[in-house]
C-alpha cells in the first residue's frame, strides 16, 4: 500500500534531501523523488508526519519549508549511508553493500 501512495519515495526523499541539501520543500521532494504533478497532497502529508516525529522541523520564517530535526540530526552521529538511499528506496535491504 505504502509504494502504491507515492509515501515511501517521499519519505527516502526528504531524509536524502536533509542531509544533502539541508532543507526541504514539497517541490524539491517531488523532484529527488521524480513524483508526477497531483502527488503534493500526499507529500504534504508525509513532511507533516515526520515534522510531527520530529524527523523534520518547519522553518518559521518560510511557510512549506522544513530543515533536519533532531531526530535525524542524532541519527548522523552513527555515520549512515544514505549515499543509495534512492535507488530502489528503503525497502531494498543491504542497500549499502
Amino acid at each position: 500500500m505504502c509504494r502504491e501512495t507515492k509515501r515511501e519515495p517521499a519519505w527516502v526523499s526528504v531524509i536524502r534531501l536533509a542531509f544533502l541539501k539541508g532543507t526541504i520543500t514539497v517541490e524539491a521532494v517531488m523532484e529527488e523523488a521524480n513524483l508526477q504533478p497531483g502527488y503534493e497532497r500526499t507529500v504534504q502529508d508525509v513532511l507533516s508526519t515526520m515534522a510531527e516525529r520530529n524527523l523534520i522541523r518547519p522553518v518559521e520564517s518560510k511557510e512549506g519549508t522544513y530543515v533536519p530535526g533532531p531526530v535525524l540530526i542524532e541519527s548522523d552521529r552513527y555515520n549512515l549511508d544514505f549515499s543509495k538511499a534512492s535507488d530502489g528506496g528503503a525497502h531494498r535491504w543491504q542497500s549499502a553493500d
